[in-house]
């Protein structure tokens, strides 16, 4: 019984989440109203107060759970050098944006949540400028400008993905993503950078 309760949990916290990701693709939060969410999920308000006290406590409490499953990867891929080691970790993390398309697609959109992009960021940059630190020991003045800039065109690469009508894996997305910062970082710190191995399993050539 347990088991079949906390099915029917998932399934309606999966259909209130679906339906907050799809009126933020039309109006910000604050727009947005109980009553207006529960109609467009076809739900009991009553259903929805037994999760959640409002859309704020909703929004802030599917953030902490992303945040979280970020979190734990970080803890999984302890820091090394970039080189291809690394390639797990950018996996990981395009398998949880996959797995949450719908959400963060709307919080990374026009009426998303900024200060939530930032915490993303704050985690992410924390882990990754160790590893950059590690592999560059010698260009450490400059790796806040390089990282500022892989981030950016990450950031820019995932918002395309995340609002394309396309089949590209997480597994794809990852691994050009991969090969576009060891290409910048390349150009920007010639005789620093590591070799690059190529990586197996693409769905298509990749740029060197």
């Amino acid at each position: 019984m347990k088991e079949k309760t906390d099915r029917r949990i998932r399934k309606t916290k999966s259909q209130l989440r679906a339906g907050l990701a799809k009126l933020m693709q039309e109006k910000s939060i604050k727009e947005i109203t109980v009553k207006e969410l529960v109609e467009e999920v076809d739900i009991n308000r009553s259903t929805f107060y037994l999760h959640y006290t409002d859309i704020f406590n909703m929004l802030s409490t599917i953030e902490e759970e992303l945040l979280e499953e970020i979190r734990q990867t970080i803890q999984n891929h302890p820091v090394s050098p970039f080189n291809e080691s690394s390639f797990p970790f950018i996996e990981d993390i395009f398998q949880i944006l996959a797995e949450n398309k719908d959400i963060c697609s709307a919080l990374l959109g026009p009426n998303g949540d900024i200060a939530f992009i930032h915490r993303i960021e704050n985690l992410i940059s924390t882990h990754s400028l160790n590893v950059l630190r590690r592999t560059f020991p010698d260009t450490i003045e400059d790796l806040k400008y390089s990282y500022s800039f892989c981030l950016s065109g990450c950031i820019g690469l995932v918002k395309t993905w995340l609002t394309s009508d396309t089949d590209e894996t997480p597994q794809y997305m990852a691994q050009l993503t991969f090969r576009l910062i060891m290409n910048a970082l390349r150009h920007m710190y010639p005789d620093n950078t590591p070799s690059q191995t190529p990586l197996s399993g693409s769905k298509s050539p990749l740029p060197d």
